[in-house]
């Protein structure tokens, strides 16, 4: 990822919107092309401050016959997006732009033995669970032994051991407040829920000092 000095974020920024985002596209090399597939997956905690990726294709999806022993891999996994007129900012000589948070994740992808595959999907199925609480969370036990066992057949699990995080916010920040605050106010105005959603980011970044105008 090219990281633009005034958008770039650090890790520990990084982490809280990939945990919460939890859905990417994960792209592995191959001889012809990068092969590309969208996933929800974990963010899993390893010994000491490293850091592994959790997720899951279809395995009648040939992504996985590209990783064999092990190969690198990048995890794309972006927030919301918008586009901002010129119009907005309410000064002279301002062009388009594309406001957008986004967290790159590379490392050394692998194969999971078929024999995890029950607990990853477990714990996978627990994190979005936990989200629509009151709901009593779903598990597997819900399923017959039968179709639970044809289900795990049907996927290979893979994991991403983290080498870097590169991640940014395109929030404006190299325009002065009244031009945020401008920006802001236009998305708001559109209307639509990714608009909107940036626009608390960036009144959330005056409001901390975050976007310093």
């Amino acid at each position: 990822m090219y990281l633009h000095p005034a958008f770039k974020i650090d890790v520990a920024e990084a982490l809280p919107m990939l945990r919460q985002r939890a859905f990417g596209l994960l792209v592995i090399p191959t001889s012809e092309a990068p092969f590309g597939v969208h996933v929800p997956f974990l963010v899993e905690d390893l010994p000491g401050s490293g850091l592994r990726i959790a997720l899951h294709v279809a395995r009648a999806n040939p992504i996985h016959t590209h990783i064999g022993d092990g190969c690198k891999a990048l995890l794309a996994c972006t927030g919301s997006d918008a586009y901002v007129s010129p119009d907005w900012y309410g000064s002279d000589d301002q062009v388009p732009s594309w406001l957008y948070t986004a967290v790159h994740v590379s490392g050394t992808a692998r194969i999971v033995a078929p024999e995890n595959h029950l607990d990853h999907v477990e714990a996978l199925a627990r994190q979005f669970e936990l989200r629509l609480a009151p709901k009593a969370p779903w598990t597997s036990e819900k399923m017959s032994p039968e179709k639970r066992a044809k289900m795990l057949k049907a996927i290979v699990a893979i994991t991403i051991d983290v080498d870097a995080i590169h991640a940014q916010k395109k929030l404006v920040q190299h325009k002065s407040e009244a031009e945020q605050r401008g920006a802001a106010a236009g998305l708001r105005a559109n209307g639509d829920r990714a608009s909107q959603e940036i626009a608390d980011l960036i009144d959330a970044g005056i409001g901390s000092g975050e976007l310093k105008g």
